[in-house]
């Protein structure tokens, strides 16, 4: 069991944490904000209301796939909702799964949150583990970029210099949100078998923070670049 694996874990849950709550806000863009011309102190209160009325339709449709009607709220958007619950019923599923395999009770009802903070706390079980480490790797990344599709996916990208090590491109862009560095040419392939460049056509080989003055020697810039590029 490589590190590698270990910190790719700790990256894709570090974003989910971070980012799923922002699919619930989704549903309800623009809560709080008074719309012009409306009379002080009217919006709030329909703002709340719509917000109820998305979460009961929200409920219903994960429950039984039902819509309800409400009075004068949006309809509710389809993809962040599939999202919602995809990534929920995934995450769900996949703790049972690790403490299924770890021998470990069945878990408590929580929400996302709670829950990928659970599987990071198993994380030397886990370890113990490779297929099951790779298993959750490769769930908790599909899970990541679900959320950051239906969000947009407007994470800031800086180019940074020097070379790939790897595919000698000049391909290392920096990813501030992840705090993180990342090989983008597609056909970049790294020599350690556990990493997700190998095998999905999808992932780039990545550098988290505690690797970048290696990275900066072997790619040649300088190390401080990268904590410019992450401000």
């Amino acid at each position: 069991m490589t590190d590698r694996v270990l910190t790719d874990i700790a990256l894709w849950t570090a974003s989910l944490v971070r980012h799923f709550p922002e699919l619930a806000e989704e549903l309800a863009p623009g809560r709080g904000t008074p719309t012009a011309g409306a009379p002080a102190g009217t919006r709030p209160g329909r703002d709340r209301l719509i917000g109820e009325e998305r979460r009961e339709a929200l409920l219903l449709q994960q429950r039984h796939g039902l819509a309800v009607p409400g009075h004068g709220a949006a309809p509710i958007r389809l993809h962040i909702s599939d999202a919602i619950r995809d990534i929920t019923d995934g995450v769900t599923e996949l703790e049972e799964a690790v403490r299924a395999r770890l021998a470990l009770p069945r878990p408590g009802r929580a929400g996302v949150g709670e829950r990928l903070r659970r599987i990071a706390g198993l994380l030397d079980g886990i370890a113990a583990h490779p297929v099951l480490a790779a298993h959750v790797r490769d769930e908790l990344r599909r899970m990541a970029r679900r959320c950051a599709r239906a969000l947009g996916d407007t994470e800031p990208v800086v180019r940074v210099s020097g070379r790939c090590p790897w595919c000698d491109s000049v391909s290392l862009r920096a990813f501030p949100d992840r705090r993180a560095v990342l090989c983008v040419n597609p056909a970049c392939l790294c020599s350690d078998e556990t990493c997700g460049c190998r095998d999905d056509p999808a992932y780039r080989h990545l550098w988290p923070e505690e690797r970048w003055a290696e990275l900066a020697e072997a790619a040649g810039f300088r190390a401080g670049e990268l904590d410019a590029a992450m401000e």
